[in-house]
């Protein structure tokens, strides 16, 4: 396949059921200013082929799912990001995060050019984000929400392509869905 484009405004990415997004958002109203661009997500792929390319690469990475077999992920432990300046993003570590580690290494082989989240020095790590922060006592806000927490297990059985428009006010909105 010929190399393609891609953008910010596409990402290939896991979704929880929406059933199990409340405790998510609850944390994610308080600390998450991209709470209205993004829905709860794990990303695969990001940045990810244009939206008007999906169905181009959609048969191939249908043939990779349809090789995958559902598996159970548990969302029980926060960890965090250090950035600059003393900024950190807070997540959601999905266990076994092998399973998604070894599927997004499948699914890249469809589009190599979207290698963007294995550049990072210790390669690809799944996580859900929960929010940003900027404080010296990350320990302490990590062991607070984690007090609180209950854990949340969901079946991953599919994959989806979201995309939104080019502006500072656009959400991403699911476009294909792509079942193992």
């Amino acid at each position: 396949m010929k190399f393609m484009s891609k953008v910010v405004t596409s990402a290939c990415v896991i979704i929880p059921p929406r059933e199990k997004w409340e405790p998510i958002q609850k944390i994610r109203q308080k600390y998450d200013r991209k709470i209205e661009r993004w829905m709860p997500h794990i990303n695969l792929l990001y940045p990810f082929t244009p939206k008007e390319k999906y169905d181009t690469i959609e048969k191939d990475m249908r043939d990779v799912c349809a090789s995958i077999e559902p598996f159970e992920l548990i969302l029980k432990k926060f960890k965090y990001f250090r950035h600059k300046y003393q900024t950190y993003t807070i997540w959601l570590d999905p266990e076994p995060n092998q399973k998604i580690i070894s599927f997004q290494r499948e699914i890249l082989k469809v589009v190599p050019e979207c290698n963007d989240l294995i550049q990072f020095r210790g390669g690809y790590q799944p996580h859900l984000s929960v929010g940003q922060f900027t404080t010296y006592k990350i320990n302490k806000k990590l062991k607070s929400l984690q007090r609180k927490w209950d854990p949340l297990t969901f079946l991953v059985d599919k994959i989806f392509f979201i995309s939104r428009k080019n502006r500072k006010d656009s959400a991403f909105e699911v476009i294909k869905t792509i079942s193992f």
